[in-house]
């Protein structure tokens, strides 16, 4: 039984180009989800002050 080496190499790129995209997306996340996490913090702040305030 003789290796496809022209189908194994095919794999080997395919499986490259997936961990190359996933890292490239993995990063591209965790920057959105930190920019979110530190927005979402400040907004929190101004709604304490609010709640403070007795105009209601």
């Amino acid at each position: 039984m003789k290796i496809n080496w022209i189908v194994v190499s095919i794999v080997i790129i395919c499986i490259l180009v997936l961990i190359v995209f996933l890292i490239r997306k993995n990063q591209k996340d965790k920057k959105k989800y930190t920019d979110f996490l530190n927005n979402d913090f400040k907004k929190a702040d101004e709604e304490e002050s609010d709640l403070n305030d007795d105009s209601y």
